[in-house]
């Protein structure tokens, strides 16, 4: 049996800290410092950042290549992994690989399709899916075996994550299939891009009816409008996103030179929200290619500085 050894974001939930966690997308090459300089910005604000694996199936640098230079710098990672690419014996390698630099903490994903990406041609593999990852990790970590049943030499120590979208349909599956994950053995959850206030404290409610807040620490995903068109770009063009009308009508009535400022704004009142709901364990910011902005919003609801933990 293996001892395992808690990451950083681990102890500060269990310790029962608002954890904030951010992410960042690896090049389309393989400069390091398109990471290393995101990193920067917001390394003193957060608890760990996400590195993203081929997010949208567009192939960038990888993220195991990406979360080894955010622990030489000193930064906590989250690996994100997903099963689109590989088959089991592909990602019970990377697994291994990530423990080998003492990565803790682990992202299962199932990615999005490949036809989104610059390779529609390519081969979806899904040999596991994402719940199956997570009984893959825990199995490996906790049983110290490979899938195939041999034992392994310094099992990975991984604090297990996944994904939850609260807003696709149908709806009233959706706190089921949060149930589905914690069954298999996740530990912590982050969410999809919360704009619809009303419709996740509903899934929020369902989930606590469930029992599944005792079970599973649930990070509130958010990401900043940077204008009016992005606000309806998300609403109409990217699946499971649910942006209520009232929320790009403000965007859109916002002088254009202010667009930016108010969806800061908007992403600030968020969390002052979601941070009286019961169940909630912190917010898991996606401020994509606009990581500068993460410090104030940290800042601004009161979650800086970050508790420190040893």
């Amino acid at each position: 049996m293996n001892t395992k050894t808690p990451s950083k974001l681990e102890k500060i939930l269990a310790a029962g800290h608002m954890a904030v966690t951010s992410e960042c997308g690896p090049p389309r090459g393989s400069n390091p410092e398109a990471i290393t300089k995101k990193a920067e910005m917001i390394r003193n604000h957060v608890d760990a950042i996400n590195i993203t694996d081929n997010q949208t199936s567009v192939t960038r640098l990888c993220s195991l290549a990406a979360c080894i230079r955010l622990k030489l710098m000193g930064v906590e990672p989250v690996l994100q992994m997903v099963t689109r690419d590989r088959n089991r014996i592909a990602l019970q390698s990377d697994i291994l690989g990530a423990a080998s630099f003492d990565i803790h903490n682990i992202l299962c994903l199932t990615g999005d399709h490949q036809s989104f990406g610059d390779c529609p041609q390519g081969q979806n593999v899904h040999d596991l899916d994402s719940i199956q990852l997570i009984q893959t990790v825990r199995h490996m970590r906790d049983e110290g075996k490979f899938i195939g049943g041999d034992d392994i030499q310094r099992p990975p120590s991984m604090f297990v994550g996944a994904a939850a979208n609260p807003f696709a349909d149908p709806f009233h599956i959706r706190a089921l299939r949060l149930a589905k994950k914690v069954n298999a053995g996740v530990e912590f959850i982050q969410t999809q891009c919360i704009y619809n206030l009303d419709r996740f404290e509903k899934w929020m409610e369902m989930v606590r009816d469930l029992g599944l807040t005792e079970k599973v620490f649930i990070l509130a995903g958010l990401t900043p409008f940077k204008s009016a068109g992005m606000a309806k770009y998300m609403k109409n063009r990217v699946p499971g996103m649910d942006v209520p009308d009232e929320v790009v009508s403000r965007m859109a009535e916002t002088p254009k030179e202010k667009q930016a400022e108010e969806g800061i704004n908007i992403c600030v009142e968020s969390i002052e929200r979601l941070k009286e709901l019961p169940g909630v364990a912190g917010f898991h910011i996606m401020a994509i290619e606009w990581e500068e902005k993460v410090p104030e919003i940290v800042e601004r609801t009161g979650l800086y500085p970050r508790p420190q933990v040893s």
